[in-house]
């Protein structure tokens, strides 16, 4: 069991680390990819979205979709990682989770996590890391621990 599972997401690319303590160099122990995530809506959903006309006026606007293709992409690829680290949390693989990732891909991870995983939930780090080396991964882990109780 590592003290320490590390989530660094977006939404094409999740990948997994542990580590024993936040000052060490993270092991790399599984990633996800998802390819749709990187499309556009355009691409996602032939549908255009529906047009309107101003009250006042002829102007005429597309009308903007709260839940567009790509966000239920991202959603679903949340889903995806939410039900791999419960599965690790389950089998005991850690004890802490560290969430790293873009405030909105954040926000999905949150309502996608099941209770009993989220409580494993030590540190969020609101940042699009994982594009980044694990260099920058561990900058940020070392500037974060102090305020992680279990670091």
């Amino acid at each position: 069991m590592s003290r320490f599972r590390i989530l660094v997401a977006d939404q094409a690319a999740a990948v997994f680390y542990d580590v024993e303590a936040l000052d060490q160099a993270p092991t790399e122990v599984g990633r996800i990819d998802n390819p749709s995530g990187r499309l556009h809506d355009r691409e996602l959903s032939s549908e255009r979205p529906g047009r309107s006309y101003e009250s006042v006026g002829g102007a005429r606007h597309a009308i903007e979709r709260e839940n567009g293709p790509h966000r239920r992409e991202a959603a679903l690829f949340a889903r995806r990682i939410a039900r791999r680290l419960d599965e690790a949390r389950r089998r005991d693989e850690f004890e802490n989770l560290v969430v790293v990732a873009g405030p909105p891909f954040l926000a999905l991870m949150r309502q996608e996590l099941p209770r009993l995983t989220r409580a494993r939930v030590a540190h969020e780090i609101h940042k699009d890391l994982v594009h980044g080396s694990v260099g920058d991964l561990r900058r940020h882990l070392e500037a974060v621990k102090g305020e992680i109780p279990l670091a």
